[in-house]
């Protein structure tokens, strides 16, 4: 029988970069705009990428030096993993910070980083570049998929 998987033996604190970085899933939500309601604290979601995000390969095209065009760009560790209430339920971040185990689309388990897209669960051909869109008409692109996904293949 072969080793388990680091992913199932290791917490998010206890992983190396190498294996924190590979459990992105390459969906791309996490980079879509949101809108956060002052009163309520509600998260909605938009159809609008960030500047940097390519809407078909669906990863940043400057991951390494991405907190210099977006400042607000959100480094994700451990700690903001179980502090932001907004990674979508399919999140392998989120998933394994609540101790759950990985989807089957996931690279990591198919060994096929198309899966994410054939799937369904990345943003894939759903988005538009935030460019040239005013954040006063962020409302017109509300979209509730991201909360959606995967609760129909996660079988």
């Amino acid at each position: 029988m072969g080793e388990m998987p680091f992913w199932k033996t290791k917490s998010l604190e206890e992983m190396s970069n190498a294996e924190w970085e590979s459990l992105c899933d390459g969906c791309g939500l996490c980079c879509l705009n949101k809108l956060e309601d002052w009163d309520t604290g509600e998260i909605a979601w938009t159809s609008i990428r960030c500047t940097l995000l390519d809407g078909d390969s669906c990863r940043c095209k400057d991951y390494d030096n991405r907190q210099a065009t977006v400042p607000d760009c959100i480094q994700l560790t451990p700690k903001v993993v179980h502090e932001i209430s907004w990674l979508p339920p399919t999140c392998a971040y989120r998933l394994i910070g609540e101790g759950r185990d990985l989807y089957w689309w996931h690279p990591l388990v198919s060994g096929d980083p198309e899966t994410v897209h054939a799937a369904g669960i990345s943003v894939r051909g759903r988005t538009v570049a935030e460019d040239g869109i005013d954040v006063e008409d962020y409302e017109d692109y509300l979209v509730t998929w991201p909360l959606e996904v995967g609760l129909e293949v996660a079988r």
